[in-house]
């Protein structure tokens, strides 16, 4: 499923301590420890931007390097949902606040490219429980034809 050229995915990261990020909107905004969940997409090589988010050593080109790179926080969970189109990205970032209980921290994360959201970053103090994802995603917007499974990287 991963080697799908397109599609949206959600990051899962925990961070163990309070932290902050060097991005100007952002100065000043301490984020709490606990669980990170962005919401991205890529309308090709999904695979690559992916192993990207993974990486720590990297150019930082986007607001999620601040987190994927920072040394407080991992990527503990990849959930992907292939060949969905760019539109699905916005109705995730704008239902997930109210289906999973989350916070948003900070407006204006990661959202530039998608008009009509918030933010595409969301907090939790505590994880999802990956059956919750499943059920939220499969009913919502897995293709039925998809063979929907997260995919979790060490």
């Amino acid at each position: 499923m991963i080697g799908q050229n397109k599609g949206i995915y959600i990051l899962e990261l925990f961070a163990d301590k309070d932290f902050t990020i060097s991005v100007k909107k952002f100065i000043g905004v301490t984020f709490p420890k606990g669980f990170y969940y962005y919401i991205g997409s890529a309308q090709k090589n999904l695979k690559s931007r992916i192993e990207r988010h993974h990486k720590k050593e990297k150019i930082i080109h986007w607001h999620i390097d601040h987190l994927t790179s920072h040394k407080s926080l991992n990527i503990t969970n990849t959930f992907i949902i292939p060949e969905a189109e760019k539109n699905i990205e916005a109705e995730i970032a704008n239902n997930f606040v109210l289906y999973f209980d989350a916070q948003i921290v900070v407006n204006g994360f990661g959202n530039s490219d998608t008009k009509g959201t918030k933010t595409h970053l969301f907090y939790k103090i505590d994880p999802i429980h990956i059956s919750k994802f499943d059920i939220f995603l499969t009913q919502t917007y897995i293709p039925k034809k998809t063979n929907y499974k997260p995919i979790k990287f060490k």
